[in-house]
């Protein structure tokens, strides 16, 4: 494997119709990583998938791939010259054709028998070896995914892109699918990025995410990295349900907030009264009986496992807490909440 990074985004500002799409996006991948754009709607996501596939020129910056470069201003290699395979949202399979033409359609320069090789060996691969004559409308939907992830790897592409390719299945299906895609691809050492909006599915997937607003990467890192260090609130915010409660620090190890003095085990390294606020996530806090800070119980969510209480806070924030298990409390409730978190999110105010 090469110390070099298979694909180099360098700066890459695209607009559409008149509007700035991406601002100076970059970011890097190695050789059979798998990475995930990030991001609520209208963010770059897809329009940063379409300039890496050549369906849109830069106006400025650099798109290199294994060293060379294949999208900057001026001089663009066509999409289909990259080697770059791709999976859409909505399959994208030709229905006419049998589930064996579609795999070997993309195949132009190989001959009858190695078109023949390929599909067998694809559809080994997805598990749908006794599909080789079937057609796209009848496979579930699952089943077609599959078929377009094999089209999409018979050519042996470089490096796959993959658009919201599991939006259209249900939530079982989609974990299923993401997990059997990444050991696809981790067998084949194929790199590959996908767009989603789906926080769950891009932690199951993916070695690396980029957080992306506003045409922008905001935070690149491992799933682990970017859940335990967010760099801001708003990545804190999108990749999972908390909330922010302001507090000043009274001492290396301890804060003063709403909720009154919450300790830490380890130091936060910040000021003596610094004012800052704590990022709490709902598995961070536990219901009491007694305590300094009143919560009214606003809202309850059985989830099955947990229990997830919505509380108002003393000062009128909103604050989610969840507990193993059946409810013990009722809306309307009035209890005291204790702030367990082991590794806490502190920001500056």
């Amino acid at each position: 494997m090469s110390d070099a990074p298979l694909l180099t985004l360098n700066n890459i500002h695209c607009a559409l119709g008149g509007q700035s799409i991406l601002r100076g996006l970059g970011f890097s991948l190695d050789d059979g990583e798998i990475a995930c754009l990030l991001g609520p709607s209208g963010c770059g996501k897809t329009t940063a998938l379409r300039a890496i596939a050549g369906f849109i020129d830069p106006q400025t910056g650099d798109v290199a791939l294994a060293g060379r470069s294949i999208s900057q201003p001026g001089s663009v290699v066509p999409p289909e010259r990259r080697g770059i395979g791709m999976v859409f949202q909505d399959y994208a399979l030709f229905p006419h054709l049998s589930v064996a033409d579609n795999i070997s359609f993309g195949l132009v320069r190989a001959t009858a028998d190695e078109k023949t090789a390929a599909v067998r060996e694809m559809l080994e691969l997805v598990g749908l070896s006794d599909k080789a004559q079937a057609y796209p409308h009848e496979l579930s939907g699952g089943q077609q995914q599959r078929i377009a992830l094999a089209r999409a790897l018979a050519p042996k592409p470089k490096l796959l892109l993959m658009d919201e390719p599991f939006s259209n299945l249900d939530t079982d299906l989609r974990r299923q699918l993401s997990l059997e895609m990444k050991s696809i691809l981790k067998r084949q050492g194929i790199a590959a990025i996908l767009v989603t909006h789906d926080q769950q599915e891009a932690f199951t997937l993916s070695d690396k995410i980029g957080v992306m607003f506003d045409g922008q990467i905001q935070q690149w890192g491992t799933p682990t990295e970017l859940f335990y260090h967010p760099d801001s609130p708003e990545v804190a915010r999108f990749l999972s349900l908390g909330t922010l409660i302001d507090g000043t620090v009274c001492e290396d190890d301890c804060l003063e907030t709403e909720l009154g003095l919450i300790e830490f085990a380890e130091p936060l390294n910040v000021e003596a009264g610094a004012r800052v606020s704590i990022y709490l996530r709902p598995l961070d806090l536990e219901l009491v009986e007694a305590s300094d800070a009143v919560c009214e119980i606003e809202q309850i969510e059985f989830q099955g496992v947990h229990t997830l209480y919505h509380l108002k806070t003393p000062l009128g924030s909103s604050l989610q807490v969840a507990q193993q298990g059946i409810g013990a409390y009722q809306t309307g409730e009035r209890v005291g909440v204790h702030v367990a978190a082991h590794r806490p999110l502190i920001f500056s105010a």
